[in-house]
């Protein structure tokens, strides 16, 4: 049952591997589906998109492991997470994650809030989320991620306790950048666990997580809010 990554990267940003070798590791692990999200901002969003769903496209039907095409807005000045996820939708990507306000980084202020304004599926590592933005996400249905990722990591009981406190949706994620990062679907759990997650938030999780997936193989790649459209992905 618990067999999703939707926050994987590739060598096209700062990963080791190709996609493919990303796929097949996570397969070989065990999982059912995955995203690859590769960092994106203004000076190469067209170029990663074209990429990502280019190689999702041609991901043979019969695999054992299903592949979105997604992207992670990353470091970006809080206003371009707007026209960059409609960028984003245009290009055809399926999961859009937004880089959140991590403990571990400098982040830019408000970057937590402008991105859950936008279209995004995943706010990706949120840090010390505050109750204003913990509603937000609750009212938007955006993915609140707890991370196995080390150091992204520190954050993940207070974003836990958000949750519950709002309503908010989690989403257990790798983060993967390396061989070492691609742990079991087990290990993951453990570390969603190991961050005070209840076994039943656990299974909560991994329901939306399918609803999630069930919905976006159904939309169009690239259909928006305003209507525009793109190719569909196989």
């Amino acid at each position: 049952m618990y067999d999703y990554n939707l926050h994987a990267h590739t060598f096209l940003s700062d990963g080791d591997l190709l996609p493919s070798e990303v796929a097949v590791r996570y397969q070989d692990k065990g999982y059912k589906a995955i995203a690859i999200t590769d960092h994106a901002d203004y000076s190469n969003i067209k170029q990663a998109a074209k990429a990502i769903v280019e190689f999702c496209r041609r991901w043979p039907k019969n695999s054992q492991i299903r592949v979105l095409p997604g992207i992670e807005l990353t470091h970006l000045p809080p206003e371009q997470f707007k026209p960059l996820a409609r960028l984003a939708r245009k290009e055809g990507i399926k999961i859009i994650i937004a880089h959140g306000e991590t403990p571990l980084e400098p982040v830019a202020k408000d970057t937590n809030h402008l991105a859950l304004m936008a279209d995004i599926d995943i706010l990706a590592h949120p840090g010390l989320i505050s109750d204003e933005d913990a509603k937000l996400a609750k009212q938007r249905g955006v993915f609140l991620e707890v991370t196995s990722r080390r150091g992204h990591n520190q954050a993940n009981a207070h974003v836990i306790k958000q949750a519950r406190k709002y309503g908010a949706k989690l989403i257990l994620n790798n983060d993967s950048h390396t061989p070492e990062d691609i742990i079991s679907p087990e290990a993951l759990v453990k570390a969603g666990m190991d961050s005070g997650l209840s076994q039943d938030e656990i299974d909560e999780i991994y329901e939306n997580v399918k609803k999630l997936l069930t919905k976006k193989a159904c939309r169009p790649a690239g259909r928006t809010a305003e209507g525009s459209q793109g190719g569909k992905i196989r």
